[in-house]
């Protein structure tokens, strides 16, 4: 979590530094600070609350200075407050530093200083690396981080500044992401691409426990022991535009409204001559016994609905874990074990623990991510990569349909070098899931009436979504994004399951979300719904007029919908276009992000950034 940026340069740091928060705002937002550097001292300011109340503190108190750090906060240890925000400084103010990760033996080392007489200001871990800076520095502030770095355990990404070295930054990282930007102008240091894009599309990358030190006309990347390592700058090819809401009221509806763009673009990289396609060639899936996926959040829900795509298609046994739980129950894997990992920023910690613990095992990583140059990117055997550009809402939407296209067209490639497909058939498949981008442009056209149905389920207590096989996957996304973003307490059960305790939890005008996209199970859904109306429930039915033949596809307006509504009716139905059931997810899960963003913004809540969580998970 956390965000970090640090400028060192020509121009004033303060504008810098705060722009580039605000571009991170969605890593963290409990709180923000910042440290700048001018005649012989750090001027700091730092503010509990969203970036807007650093803003104004520094306002009140103009900062000037050519060297400084900022950061933006997601409270692990101490609440949300200004002297738990970041910088800290230590005891003498002779060293500043900023902290993204977790100090493990923070413990210890807090004691260990505090019996050395050191007074400590805040309940952080994060201070303990400053005041432990201040204790080993000894006039060279490389050889202190060295020390700094052996001294603590955890994950990290850390700045540091100097009094003494006051025309440099020095950072270092370990299993958290910190980006290094390069300028003619100026060099700097971020959690995230986004941060800097308005200076600098040239970047390199840190791996762990690498050092660099920053000034105004360069960097310099070292070793542990501190032998100079060479880098070059790489190209960012996003757009400064893909990052900023471009007239949308928020990030997450610019995002979702993206879906067909990102849906073509991310299928054209897995065709003969994408950009993915050598890196698919290059696998020979013939050495493998079976796959597991593996991530965590909705990277965990894509790849519950490829487990059904890759054992259809191409008949391997297909496990999904969690990744959290995966890197400690000693999974049966080995070198005929297949492993793809999901993670859309491609530094979740617990994914990566995960996908080192399946090298150890023998097992080849195949990595599916959208950040270029992340640890995951770097470490996997293989790596494929979403098209979807940066994505700033929380809630991921469009990363997420890209993650959906990849591992359809992995599985049908998959497929067709097992054998279980023919040269025609694999041929049709990748032409429906060619189709998928224009089947969700038409989705939009039913926006009004989404919009109108999320009106009358604001005030819900409780929603449940139901599905059976693969719509029950797409089922467990759709529960997770409402709750994420609205706060409602939702869950997602496959509909054999509700006669197993979940339906004594309905009761009157409960709502139900169904979700009946497979035609040969529509029967069943169709029993489920049934029994949940006749004990009150009111049911969203999202299917397909293939599933549900007398729906047809409903493009009715609000006026439409109300008064469907007035006549009393128990079921409102969404209608998608027929597409193979393997592939329907991609439209269902539209609806179903639409219908959790008008849920959301008819409660008032902070869309984009929902409370007690940020968009890359780098604590455990």
């Amino acid at each position: 979590m956390c965000g970090i940026i640090g400028y060192v340069g020509k121009n004033e740091a303060a504008p810098i530094i705060l722009d580039g928060l605000k571009r991170l705002e969605y890593r963290g937002y409990d709180s923000a600070g910042i440290a700048l550097y001018k005649d012989g001292r750090f001027h700091v300011v730092k503010q509990k609350g969203r970036l807007e109340a650093l803003r104004a503190a520094v306002g009140d108190t103009p900062l000037a200075g050519r060297i400084g750090i900022g950061h933006t906060r997601w409270a692990t240890h101490g609440e949300p407050s200004d002297v738990n925000s970041h910088p800290h400084l230590g005891a003498k103010s002779r060293i500043a530093i900023v902290h993204n990760g977790i100090i493990e033996n923070y413990r210890a080392l807090r004691a260990f200083l505090e019996s050395k007489g050191v007074v400590f200001s805040s309940e952080t871990d994060s201070e303990t690396v400053a005041q432990l800076a201040e204790y080993y520095y000894r006039g060279d502030l490389m050889d202190t981080v060295v020390k700094v770095v052996n001294a603590i355990e955890g994950y990290y990404a850390l700045g540091f500044m100097c009094l003494d070295e006051p025309d440099r930054l020095i950072a270092v990282k370990k299993d958290n992401p910190l980006i290094v930007g390069v300028s003619k102008d100026g060099n700097f240091i971020a959690s995230d691409v986004p941060a800097i894009l308005s200076h600098t599309n040239q970047v390199c990358y840190l791996a762990d426990r690498e050092i660099v030190v920053l000034d105004a006309d360069g960097v310099a990347f070292y070793n542990m022991d501190r032998e100079r390592l060479e880098k070059s700058p790489e190209t960012i090819t996003w757009s400064l535009g893909s990052a900023e809401k471009g007239g949308y009221e928020h990030f997450m509806y610019k995002e979702i409204m993206e879906q067909p763009r990102v849906l073509r673009d991310t299928i054209r990289s897995a065709l003969p001559d994408g950009s993915n396609a050598a890196v698919l060639d290059s696998l020979d899936v013939a050495s493998f016994d079976k796959i597991l996926i593996t991530a965590c959040g909705s990277a965990y829900n894509a790849g519950s609905v490829g487990k059904y795509v890759f054992e259809s298609l191409c008949r391997i046994p297909v496990d999904v874990d969690l990744a959290s739980e995966f890197r400690y129950r000693d999974a049966l894997i080995d070198a005929r074990t297949l492993v793809i990992l999901i993670s859309q920023s491609g530094e979740t910690t617990d994914s990566i623990a995960a996908m080192r613990e399946a090298k150890s095992k023998g097992a080849k990583v195949l990595a599916i991510v959208n950040v270029v140059g992340s640890t995951i990117s770097r470490e996997a055997d293989y790596t494929v990569y979403t098209l979807a550009g940066p994505e700033i809402a929380v809630a991921t939407t469009k990363a997420f349909s890209a993650q959906l296209a990849l591992l359809y067209l992995i599985a049908v490639r998959f497929a067709r070098a097992l054998g279980k497909l023919t040269a025609p058939e694999a041929e049709a498949l990748v032409g429906e899931i060619s189709e998928l981008p224009t089947h969700v442009e038409a989705l939009f056209a039913q926006i009004d009436r989404v919009q109108y149905y999320a009106t009358t389920c604001f005030n819900s207590k409780s929603i449940f979504f139901i599905g059976r096989n693969i719509d029950y996957a797409i089922a467990m996304e759709g529960s997770l994004k409402l709750k994420e973003i609205s706060y409602i307490h939702s869950e997602a059960y496959a509909g054999g399951e509700l006669k197993h305790g979940t339906i004594s939890l309905i009761e009157d005008n409960t709502l139900v979300v169904a979700i009946s996209c497979c035609k040969r199970l529509a029967p069943k859904i169709e029993s489920n719904i049934v029994q949940v109306v006749s004990r009150g429930a009111r049911v969203l039915l999202i299917t397909n007029d293939g599933a549900n033949p007398g729906a047809g596809l409903e493009t009715g307006t609000g006026a439409e919908s109300a008064a469907e509504e007035a006549a009393g009716a128990r079921q409102f139905t969404l209608t998608e276009p027929t597409v193979n059931e393997l592939f329907s997810p991609s439209l269902s899960v539209v609806l179903l992000q639409l219908f959790s963003y008008y849920v959301a913004a008819n409660k008032g809540c902070d869309i984009d950034k929902p409370r007690n969580l940020a968009k890359s998970v780098t604590v455990e």
